[in-house]
């Protein structure tokens, strides 16, 4: 008797695994055919990106002004404004010009990846008695000059940098998700 409910309780299972990564799949091809779209037009998600973070700002505005009102003092009520004007004024900016924002953004992601390309060399120099250290330092090379090409070719770079970056991004995300919701499905149909 608890065998058969074991045996049910597996079958329930696996058709629930069935039905998730069925979901899985069709996410991660969606993410996968974005990707394909970002990196084949990457100024049109540039400009996608820039509306996405203008009304992310705007969002973050709203909420600093709910905040602000919380009831925790004066300083904390003038930080909370003054944090929501700023996210506000960065929201319209970029919602408002759209293509300057474009030239913005990429600026900024140049700053920081040539920021992290630093960094993964520190850390290699920290760490390079450390098996597999080698990886480090070339991540760092490989990011500074990423960095380094964004930064010098801008404001020319704009035009491709964070369209194609998003682009390759969504792809790859899309790619892993679709080879783990293959796996689950293969995993469920094989009775777990």
């Amino acid at each position: 008797m608890a065998a058969s409910n074991a045996t049910e309780g597996l079958r329930g299972a696996g058709a629930m695994v069935k039905k998730a990564s069925g979901w899985f799949i069709a996410v991660a091809v969606l993410f996968i055919l974005l990707g394909i779209f970002a990196i084949a037009e990457p100024f049109a998600a540039g400009l996608g990106v820039t509306l996405l973070v203008g009304w992310l700002l705007v969002i973050g505005a709203v909420a600093h002004f709910f905040a602000a009102f919380k009831g925790h003092g004066a300083k904390h009520v003038i930080l909370q404004l003054v944090v929501g004007v700023v996210y506000l004024i960065g929201g319209l900016y970029f919602l408002t010009h759209t293509i300057m924002g474009v030239g913005t953004l990429t600026l900024l992601l140049s700053g920081v990846i040539l920021a992290e390309g630093v960094l993964e060399i520190l850390a290699y120099i920290r760490l390079k008695s450390m098996h597999g250290a080698g990886w480090l330092l070339m991540n760092g090379i490989v990011t500074l000059l990423l960095g380094g090409l964004i930064w010098f070719h801008w404001p020319s770079s704009s035009v491709w940098a964070i369209g194609t970056l998003v682009g390759v991004n969504l792809l790859m995300t899309g790619m892993s998700r679709l080879m783990v919701g293959l796996a689950a499905r293969k995993l469920a149909s094989e009775g777990l």
